[in-house]
């Protein structure tokens, strides 16, 4: 697998009237690894995604798939990439194999190597059973996996997932992770949409997470947890005792603890990845707090989120 980036953006830039979408952009992505684009709505995500697809034209800046430049060498990006957007883009009223038959003869397989192509994929991930039914009479997660499949029913080195599970029932979005990391397995170069944190969290090797069109942090899931430190979350025995076990954790924290009255809980950030359970304990048992639970623990990607968008529209 060659060390050059899969795909690469430089200070990206794409404005919609007085808005800017894209405001300086930054973004490498590795021979099959998956990059995950995380940012509140709004953040300019999909424009990235139609910028790599060849479908919107930047106003300023660089974006290259395999050394290919989007505007100058549209044409061989669009025969790098497969492209599945918010809306699955498969004919209800064909059936599974038609579907695929079609897009294989329309990518000039001709039309035994686009039937054996079909047979292929649908047999690969699983499909082969409903083969022939209407895709109307699909669930939402087979359809789904069918618009993954005619993405690349010619092989793309990179493929572009604009929030693929979206809608999907915990199970269905099971069944197209596992699609996603067999497709990185083989070589493939994965960027992603997703509004479910768990899912980046899961899927993807580095995260970039877009605010306001640029992108606010980059790592991977593990880096950018490590960079808000740890949480411990305290639960009292009794009410009363909430204001003392803030006390406390404020001393080991170094932070303001949040409190919830409703489920006797205080919780607080601390960058001193040093802490330990058996240290708060001894605090609190110094204030003469009775506990029912304590843990240290790593902060989750949707709190590494909140915390870092927080801070941008802060600043």
């Amino acid at each position: 697998m060659t060390n050059d980036p899969a795909v690469s953006v430089e200070g990206l830039v794409k404005a919609y009237g007085s808005v800017r979408a894209l405001d300086g952009l930054e973004l490498t992505v590795r021979p099959g690894t998956v990059c995950a684009l995380l940012g509140p709505n709004g953040a300019g995500k999909t424009t990235a995604v139609r910028v790599l697809a060849t479908l919107v034209t930047p106003d300023a800046g660089r974006a290259r798939v395999l050394g290919h430049d989007v505007v100058t060498d549209a044409l061989a990006v669009r025969r790098s990439v497969g492209l599945a957007g918010q809306h699955a883009a498969v004919d209800d009223d064909l059936t599974g194999r038609e579907n695929l038959v079609v897009l294989g003869r329309m990518l000039h397989l001709g039309r035994r190597g686009a039937r054996a192509r079909a047979d292929e994929l649908l047999a690969e991930f699983d499909l082969a059973d409903a083969a022939d039914r209407l895709v109307k009479t699909w669930s939402g997660g087979m359809r789904r996996r069918l618009d993954l499949i005619a993405s690349f029913v010619v092989p793309r080195p990179v493929l572009l997932l604009d929030e693929p599970t979206t809608g999907l029932d915990p199970r269905s979005r099971t069944e197209i992770w596992a699609t996603v990391r067999g497709l990185v397995a083989a070589g493939t170069a994965v960027v992603l949409t997703t509004q479910y944190l768990e899912e980046a969290d899961r899927l993807a090797d580095d995260v970039v997470i877009i605010d306001r069109g640029r992108a606010v942090a980059t790592g991977s899931p593990d880096a950018l947890k490590a960079r808000i430190g740890v949480r411990i979350d305290i639960e009292v025995d009794s009410p009363s005792d909430l204001l003392a076990a803030a006390s406390a954790l404020a001393a080991v924290s170094g932070a303001a603890p949040e409190v919830d009255p409703d489920r006797r809980r205080v919780s607080a950030p601390t960058s001193d990845h040093a802490v330990t359970l058996p240290a708060v304990v001894r605090h609190l048992d110094a204030a003469g707090v009775a506990i029912t639970d304590a843990a240290v623990r790593r902060p989750t990607l949707d709190e590494v989120f909140l915390t870092l968008t927080a801070k941008e529209h802060a600043a």
